[in-house]
């Protein structure tokens, strides 16, 4: 009886072990693409004197049908802010629109236009499922080279780190202007998220959709499926 204790207490303390070294791990890549990344952080005015950048990239978020929600409505505030500033010719809206009855990106191209943004100037990639999506399509679909990324602090680490391993010159400007709700939970799962693209951009998988190219400085109205007013 006491043989077998030992052993599984032994098995317990290999497995408390190897949690242990887990969590680090997922941990110590967190903080590896964070500091990957720091350096590209931007203030708005810093970006308006960048030379050649080819869009400013707007990260989608929800919508509860076609409204904004807070945090998408601050990543569009900055980077209108950002548009008008000069900082770049063109804003690409990534997000979800894989379901009829979920939109992210005209919603998003909405409210430019809504904020005296010409539609023209506005792109929408449908197919941005992801942070690892939008920065591959942004890429290999719009044929973007030097762009300034816009989400909230903790997501914009990996943002760019993702838009550098796949070969973009990037940059990012927070759009932090108001406390979330959940932000807590939102924080730990970055941890994660940040674990997960840093496998993807050692394999470089190909994005769901990848289609025709759709040149960042032609034509945004290219991108569109609907009218707008």
């Amino acid at each position: 009886m006491a043989k077998k204790l030992k052993i599984i207490i032994r098995i317990i303390i290999i497995l408390i072990c190897l949690a242990a070294l887990g969590v680090g791990a997922a941990f110590g890549i967190s903080a590896y693409v964070k500091a990957s990344a720091s350096d590209g952080f931007m203030s708005v005015e810093e970006a308006a004197e960048l030379d050649g950048a080819d869009c400013i990239i707007i990260l989608g978020c929800r919508v509860n049908d076609t409204t904004p929600s807070p945090m998408l409505s601050d990543r569009l505030k900055r980077g209108i802010e950002l548009y008008k500033s000069g900082a770049a010719p063109k804003i690409l809206m990534s997000g979800d629109h894989g379901r009829t009855e979920y939109d992210e990106v005209n919603a998003m191209k909405q409210y430019a236009i809504d904020s005296g943004v010409p539609s023209e100037d506005v792109f929408m990639d449908h197919a941005g499922f992801s942070t690892y999506e939008a920065m591959y399509r942004a890429k290999a679909i719009f044929e973007a080279k030097k762009v300034i990324i816009v989400t909230q602090s903790y997501h914009l680490y990996r943002s760019i780190y993702v838009a550098r391993k796949l070969g973009l010159e990037a940059y990012g400007v927070s759009s932090d202007l108001q406390t979330y709700i959940r932000q807590d939970y939102y924080d730990l799962r970055e941890v994660l998220a940040r674990d997960k693209d840093f496998v993807m951009t050692i394999f470089k998988p190909e994005p769901t959709y990848l289609g025709e190219l759709i040149p960042i400085s032609g034509n945004g109205d290219l991108t569109n499926d609907q009218e707008f007013t």
